[in-house]
């Protein structure tokens, strides 16, 4: 895995224009890959893209060499108890797949969500099975992106935050073709996964591949936590800053089912391009020769 070739990058801005916020984000960061939203991350409203806009953003990333991403807005819960909930989940993955495939993302990322209560325990998997199954045929069937579950923090009645869990989600929709995995660091931290003691991050990664295959890991979300393992806290750090710590992101790279994959850092600075830059530069230079 050549730290040349990885696409390593960072959820960028798209504030004030697509292109105009994400290509500058890419010069200033020397990213090869970023994650943008395409609507509200906090609400349910849509917004139609923009022509010039998607456009350029096409071209700035195919001269760049970059891969985009698209994360869709943070309320999806497609295993909510609430029909209302499930509905606009669907509507808006489906909003971000038409949004991917304009500006040509190669997948979009979702939260595995949450049952939300006990009684919906036993069914929400149905309720997933219900509603995910016909958009993942869609998606193939139209050409758009791959959808990438992404294990929550923990906490509540979430439908996967451990990896093992990863197999009774996939197991819902039949392993479906177009549905992959964003394996996020601090998630699985936060979920219980010792990722800082050496050996902890093959073992988690060894068993995310048990649980849902040995290709099926498409993205990895790279954050370092501000809190400790098993808190279920969402608390992003910078790399090397916070409690997983540096020697787990080497750990991470050399990994057979990370070899190849894209890596995105989603840390606390949000879209500060000179916090990303040394992030993304740590990824690289932790990345082994080979």
């Amino acid at each position: 895995m050549d730290a040349l070739v990885i696409p390593v990058g960072g959820h960028a801005p798209a504030a004030g224009g697509l292109a105009k916020a994400a290509l500058r984000y890419v010069e200033q960061t020397s990213a090869t890959a970023v994650q943008v939203y395409v609507s509200n991350p906090r609400g349910w409203a849509l917004t139609a893209g923009d022509l010039q806009q998607d456009d350029a953003f096409l071209k700035g990333c195919a001269d760049h060499g970059v891969t985009a991403y698209v994360h869709a807005a943070l309320l999806v819960n497609l295993g909510s108890p609430t029909e209302a909930t499930v509905e606009r989940s669907v509507a808006t993955l489906e909003h971000a797949l038409r949004r991917g495939r304009d500006i040509g993302a190669r997948g979009v990322v979702f939260h595995a969500g949450s049952a939300v209560d006990a009684e919906h325990a036993e069914t929400a998997f149905s309720t997933v099975r219900r509603v995910l199954r016909p958009l993942l045929d869609q998606a193939e069937r139209e050409g758009w992106p791959p959808l990438l579950v992404e294990p929550s923090a923990g906490g509540g009645r979430s439908l996967a935050s451990r990896v093992e869990h990863l197999a009774e989600y996939l197991a819902a929709v039949d392993h479906h073709p177009h549905l992959g995995v964003c394996f996020d660091t601090c998630h699985a931290w936060a979920a219980g996964h010792d990722l800082a003691t050496p050996g902890g991050m093959t073992e988690t990664l060894d068993a995310l591949v048990t649980a849902a295959g040995a290709d099926r890991l498409w993205l990895i979300h790279a954050n370092d936590s501000k809190d400790p393992c098993g808190s279920t806290r969402d608390r992003h750090e910078n790399l090397g800053q916070g409690t997983i710590g540096a020697a787990a992101f080497a750990e991470l790279l050399s990994h057979p089912a990370a070899r190849g994959v894209p890596l995105i850092v989603e840390t606390p600075s949000g879209t500060d391009a000179a916090s990303h830059a040394a992030d993304i530069a740590l990824l690289r230079s932790s990345a082994p020769a080979r």
